[in-house]
């Protein structure tokens, strides 16, 4: 059975970064999964779903229940039926979306869905990697409720602090369950502030440095996984991942095996 990793935080934190960078040095076979509606995790690792046939979670339900009106059945029924629809598989890691609204202001039936789905899926993978959309909502809805380690994305704000209380609180509240939970700050932190993640009581494995290619490469739709091998940010995350006690696998992604 693989590990179940879970970047959250609060928005423009780094967590779809972090979850991008991770796929370049985690072993396969790794499974994506973007929970944030914003759907950029793809275009981050140089994946076109729409081009590869591909669908989002709330896309398939959508037009799983729009192909069978009238016939008695719902998407719950239908969309284990069309998993190949939604499940993006490459050489490196496999990928999938959940997607826009399925309805106005609500996310409830792909978030079941998928919530069906991980037990089995976590079958078949080294590791699950959950990029979160912002807040806390996702752990509410209980949609990954057995979770190895969690990653917690902070910038230097008051808010951000009162954010790993929140974690804590939710977490605790809802009954996920988890193995660990890390504090890592993005690249706005200076040695000062790194010292209140210090002393939160929990494990802070250190911070992503600035690196000016991944705003340039997220600009023009580059994929993270072609950063130079001296990438900052690249290697922060590396040396994070074992620090908390992950194999990084052997070589790494150049940029001519970053997938378009």
């Amino acid at each position: 059975m693989g590990k179940v990793l879970v970047s959250t935080g609060r928005g423009g934190a780094g967590k779809s970064t972090f979850v991008a960078l991770a796929s370049r040095y985690l072993n396969p076979p790794k499974l994506l999964i973007d929970l944030d509606p914003d759907e950029s995790l793809a275009d981050m690792v140089g994946v076109d779903l729409k081009g590869k046939g591909k669908k989002t979670i709330s896309g398939a339900l959508y037009d799983a229940i729009e192909e069978n009106k009238g016939v008695g059945l719902t998407g719950y029924n239908l969309l284990s039926d069309v998993l190949q629809s939604v499940l993006y598989k490459g050489r490196e890691f496999d990928l999938i979306a959940l997607g826009t609204k399925f309805t106005v202001g609500c996310y409830c039936a792909p978030d079941a869905v998928l919530k069906d789905f991980i037990p089995s899926l976590v079958e078949d993978y080294e590791e699950l990697i959950v990029d979160s959309p912002a807040g806390l909502e996702h752990f509410n809805r209980k949609v990954v409720m057995n979770i190895d380690d969690i990653f917690v994305m902070l910038d230097p704000s008051e808010k951000s602090a009162k954010h790993i209380e929140r974690v804590r609180d939710i977490i605790r509240e809802v009954k996920v369950s988890y193995n660990h939970l890390y504090l890592i700050g993005n690249y706005r932190f200076s040695e000062e502030t790194e010292k209140y993640l210090r002393g939160t009581g929990e494990a802070y494995l250190g911070k992503i440095d600035y690196d000016s290619n991944v705003r340039q490469y997220n600009l023009e739709g580059k994929s993270l996984l072609g950063l130079p091998q001296d990438s900052p940010a690249a290697l922060c995350v590396r040396r994070i991942l074992k620090k908390a006690g992950y194999k990084i696998k052997d070589g790494d992604l150049t940029s001519s095996r970053a997938r378009k």
